[in-house]
This record gives structure tokens, sequence and C-alpha cells, in this order.
């Protein structure tokens, strides 16, 4: 199941995602309304409204996101650093979160900021010390990533709290992917495209640490909550955005989320 979080006339819902469209369209697709949330028993309303008719928001409202660094090795070294022995994590706040369709404002204090094409891994409960076997039952689906970066105050800073964390620096959707098995989001495409100009194109497949790796490694240190969010690294080829830039990250089975760049007023 494919859920999507909208605005149509002043309202937020959640609702299912239903028919087929062209790729990185809302054309032919419907929303069918859902009577709840996605983090807790729903039923669908059976009210349903073009997809081109409301608003998309990001899918979730994570109280945290948490993104792993260096988990492709060939994106560790198109940047000159080694594999870490351990994952590298680091978060993203809140307020960075928007969904499909926003602006991404590019930040006044950048002069070199970057596409991340990511696998997000959504939570589905709240959830510590989790073990292997049990990684499967508190995952709710996947979503499209972006981590933003602006790659100049990352070297110049010396940590990843402001390359990574601005307004606007982490792109989630177009919704969330129920229907995907840890087997099969260990074997996804990743592209990113740049004004329509293929930039990456990687697999889940090559990550130096699964996903199931990550969600023990991090449920050691902290508690999850349901829609807290997991971004599980980037293949090669990041590279750097300019105003006016339409910047679109499609993966595999889940869909496409496409972003503008555009000045910060």
């Amino acid at each position: 199941m494919r859920i999507a979080r909208f605005s149509i006339d002043g309202h937020v819902a959640f609702g299912a995602v239903e028919g087929d469209g062209p790729p990185g369209s809302t054309d032919g697709l419907v929303v069918n309304i859902i009577k709840g949330i996605p983090f807790a028993d729903f039923t669908l309303s059976g009210t349903r409204v073009p997809l081109n008719q409301v608003r998309l928001l990001p899918p979730v409202l994570p109280s945290k996101v948490i993104g792993i660094g260096r988990n492709y090795a060939d994106h560790a070294a198109e940047l000159g650093n080694e594999v870490p022995s351990t994952p590298v994590s680091f978060l993203k706040p809140s307020t960075s979160v928007i969904g499909h369709g926003d602006p991404v404002a590019y930040p006044s204090f950048s002069r070199d900021v970057h596409y991340e094409a990511e696998l997000a891994v959504v939570i589905g409960r709240l959830c510590r010390d989790v073990p292997r076997e049990r990684v499967k039952d508190v995952i709710l689906g996947y979503t499209c990533a972006n981590d933003v970066t602006a790659r100049d105050v990352q070297r110049s800073d010396g940590q990843w709290t402001r390359a990574k964390g601005f307004d606007g620096a982490c792109p989630l959707g177009p919704w969330v992917e129920t229907g995907i098995d840890l087997a099969t989001a260990g074997d996804l495409t990743v592209q990113c495209t740049v004004n329509g100009q293929q930039r990456q194109l990687g697999n889940t497949k090559d990550m130096v640490r699964s996903i199931e790796d990550l969600v023990v490694h991090l449920t050691e240190a902290m508690t999850l909550l349901p829609g807290d969010v997991i971004l599980t690294g980037t293949p090669a080829g990041v590279g750097p955005l300019n105003v006016g830039d339409e910047v679109a990250v499609t993966i595999e089975g889940i869909g496409t989320l496409t972003n503008k760049v555009i000045q910060r007023g």
C-alpha cells in the first residue's frame, strides 16, 4: 500500500494511493482517504479524491531523522573517505523535512549545496533494543529521500549539523510504500536526476550495512518513535545544485520525489 499524507481544503489527512499513472506523475492516481492513522489500526473510507487535486505533504512528521554517512563504499571514495568501522550517524531536525513538490531554499551560508538520493526507512512503532529478527516488525515502510547537504559547510564546520540540518534539507516522499519486505528493500535501484539528466544510479544491495544492521545499531542507543525516519546512505555521483534546478529521486518500487531549488527569500 502507498500511504500519502496530504492537505485538501485546509484539512490534513492520510490516504491510500490507488491506480497507475506515468512515472513521476500524479495523473491517473486517486487517494482513498484513511479513517485513522497509519501507525494504528485503520480503515479505508472509500472516499476517493484525484491525487492531482490535493497537495502532497511530507508522508510523515518524524520526531527525528537519523542519517547514515558513508554507507556506500563508492560514495565514501568519491569524497576521499574510508568506509568507517562502525556506522556514522547524524541527526536532521524535523524542521528540515519537506514534501514532494516543496521548494528547497538554497541556504545563504553555503555556496556548494549537493543532492544525495537515499532510501528512507519509516518506523511504524515505538521501539528500542530491537533484535535482528524483529526489525521487520518495527518498519512501516519505505520512501524516497534527498539528504541535501551544504558540502562546503560540512567541511568547514567539522561536524554536520548546519550542513545537513537547515530548513528544507530533508525532502521526503511522495508517499510511504508499505508493501516492500526487507529482502526486497535490500535490492532496489536508486536514481537521481537534475533537470532530467541522470546524476546518480545505484542499488541498495551495495550498502555497506543493511537495514537490519542499522536498526539494531541505532536502537541500542535511542528509542525510535512512530514516524521516525532512517536515511540509509547515498550511492556515488553526488554533486552540486543551483537555484532553478529540479532534482528528482526515484527508487524502484516506490516512486519519484521531485523538488525545485529556489533562492532563499
